[in-house]
């Protein structure tokens, strides 16, 4: 169904389902016009993903990942699903400002958290994340509810590609042994043809 070309109020349902018509949209009631915004203390959904800076011991990293979960708790967020951070090479050089001067990094611990929080504490979360200086960037989205049923482990699946890889791999050296044995077998057997065309001739 097209929406009337010529309604002059198109924000809501019910004016957008009606004919134009001043003396028939007087008759709805129309308490608001506007979607409303999600309510005080209504949770939304978030994901969190983040690089620990290299530099960061190892060790150390967990810790790094601790301190922004507790950032989301003290603000009444609620943990929902999480992927700890690990190491891996970036796809391309990210150049961050640190201890007065412009570095180069080709690698971070990734890692990422989802939580349900109230979108007016948002802001003071960011706040909070700003402060944490072993991290090299960071990405906050709201989730839609799909994006919610189906999350992504980033390093399961790094890991997963990697093995695959890895299968392709002995299987093509597999079959290159086995061309190399027959070759050889059949060199052997010109080998010996050509021994005894030799000693017939000796003969």
């Amino acid at each position: 169904m097209n929406a009337p070309k010529n309604c002059g109020n198109v924000l809501s349902l019910f004016v957008w389902l009606a004919p134009c018509g001043a003396s028939y949209n007087k008759k709805i009631k129309m308490a608001k016009t506007e979607k409303p915004a999600a309510e005080a203390g209504e949770l939304q959904s978030y994901e969190l993903a983040f690089h620990v800076l290299p530099t960061v011991a190892e060790g150390e990293v967990a810790a790094v990942f601790q301190s922004l979960k507790d950032k989301i708790t003290k603000l009444g967020g609620e943990i929902t699903t999480e992927e700890a951070p690990a190491r891996f090479d970036l796809a391309y050089e990210i150049i961050k400002y640190l201890e007065g001067r412009n570095r180069k990094f080709t690698s971070a611990y990734f890692g990422w958290v989802r939580f349900n929080l109230e979108s007016a504490k948002v802001d003071s979360l960011k706040e909070g994340i700003d402060g944490v200086n072993e991290l090299l960037r960071y990405l906050l989205i709201k989730l839609t509810k799909v994006e919610v049923e189906n999350p992504f482990y980033f390093h399961e699946a790094l890991e997963k590609d990697r093995v695959t890889n890895i299968e392709i791999d002995d299987e093509v050296e597999t079959d290159d042994s086995e061309d190399s044995e027959e070759v050889s077998s059949e060199d052997t057997k010109e080998e010996a043809e050509e021994d005894g065309e030799e000693s017939k001739d000796t003969v």
